[in-house]
């Protein structure tokens, strides 16, 4: 099957240098080609050009653009898409002055999410999940990881990732699982820290390996959750079963999660709302991806990571959408992007290249996701013709998208 895309008005983010990453100054540039056509095989991207050369084969099917743009779709490298309900009464809590560690101090939080979860059959988590999908597939999200971590018990941490397992079957992007089992200490280990990292160790890890079910391995690294030891301990354990590390790190204080991760070749350290100039000289020459999620910072009122001394300093950083009950209920990447630019000061390039090549590769996925590239995965979207690539974070709300095309198929 073939699909010819034709008359774009704006084809953007066209990458063939081989690159796995943009970085730096680098980040302030998008290559685009105007009046263009893209062509489809299967479920890649065979050629692009202009409409002046556009080919002459008979395709399967065909698509008139009429002068919208093609975009390839957002990588969203930081989700937790399966839970179990919601948990608005902490959205009034901190509306009534609460801080994230005195809700989590009161039973709330990530515990919260995890009862909710215990009582949930994995038919409806998987039903509400799948709700969750489709949301962020019409807002151009091709590639999605999703985690665990609101199990914090063996067979509830197994049913979570065997949802993603069903979503990965089923939806039409493309998904990666990563094992949280350590996104805080389950309340039957409540006051021996120890032994549940030693619980996550022995006997969860071996039990999500032999199912195959995970692809990556998480720890929050924060003040008042695991520690750099802790962290270190696990994702070692991790690694000997197969599992690349994605590290929380960095959200309420400066936790060492970034220096251990860097240690431990982490694809990514995520969250980095406290970062000092030693963690940003940390990454620097490392191969592991800084990963901000300002959707959490926006809906926690809390400082937002450093972006702009990240990127001046050479580094190249993703974006994420976080997308959680209780700090971060959304998967728009759109407004990810746009918070990227109002409240870090990331020019428009930057954050598109940082919510797509980047955020890819936080996954390592760059080599077939995040750019419109011959022979990458066909995954991109097509808008109402617009007026600038500042456009878009700029009226974030405004409905743009037209079409959706993964893996080569319209949605």
């Amino acid at each position: 099957m073939s699909l010819l895309v034709k008359n774009i008005g704006l084809l953007v983010g066209i990458d063939e240098s081989g690159r796995l990453r943009v970085a730096g100054e680098a980040m302030k540039s998008i290559a685009t080609l105007p009046d263009a056509w893209l062509l489809t095989e299967g479920t890649r991207i065979k050629d692009y050009g202009p409409m002046e050369q556009l080919p002459t084969e008979t395709p399967s099917s065909t698509l008139d653009a009429e002068g919208g743009w093609l975009l390839p779709s957002y990588c969203d490298s930081h989700t937790h898409i399966v839970y179990a309900g919601s948990r608005e009464r902490e959205f009034l809590d901190k509306i009534n002055g609460l801080s994230y560690e005195q809700i989590a101090a009161n039973g709330g939080g990530i515990l919260n999410s995890a009862d909710r979860l215990h009582d949930t059959p994995e038919d409806e988590l998987y039903r509400q999940a799948m709700e969750r999908i489709d949301e962020i597939v019409s807002m151009g999200t091709g590639l999605v990881e999703i985690k665990s971590g609101y199990g914090l018990t063996l067979d509830d941490e197994l049913k979570i990732l065997r949802v993603i397992r069903r979503i990965k079957e089923n939806a039409p992007l493309e998904v990666r699982a990563t094992f949280l089992g350590a996104h805080a200490v389950g309340r039957a280990f409540k006051g021996r820290q120890r032994d549940y990292v030693n619980h996550v160790c022995d006997e969860m890890i071996p039990a999500v390996a032999a199912e195959h079910l995970a692809d990556f391995i998480d720890v929050f690294c924060d003040r008042g959750f695991f520690t750099p030891e802790e962290t270190a301990q696990i994702i070692e354990r991790g690694a000997a079963y197969g599992l690349s590390a994605k590290i929380h790190a960095n959200e309420l204080a400066v936790s060492g999660g970034v220096e251990v991760g860097v240690r431990h070749k982490a694809l990514s350290v995520d969250h980095l709302e406290s970062m000092g100039d030693e963690q940003i000289q940390a990454l620097k020459g490392s191969d592991t991806i800084p990963t901000m999620l300002p959707g959490c910072a926006f809906f926690l009122g809390i400082s937002y990571p450093p972006a702009r001394k990240m990127i001046d300093a050479g580094l190249a950083v993703a974006l994420a959408s976080d997308y959680n009950p209780g700090t971060a209920p959304s998967g728009n990447m759109r407004f990810v992007a746009s918070l990227a630019s109002i409240k870090m000061k990331m020019t428009p390039a930057e954050a598109l290249n940082a919510s797509t090549l980047n955020s890819a590769c936080a996954m390592g996925l760059s080599n077939d996701y995040g750019s419109i590239t011959r022979g990458k995965v066909a995954n991109f979207y097509i808008t109402k013709p617009l007026p600038s690539l500042a456009f878009i974070p700029y009226a974030h709300q405004t409905p743009i998208i037209k079409k959706i095309v993964l893996k080569g198929k319209l949605q």
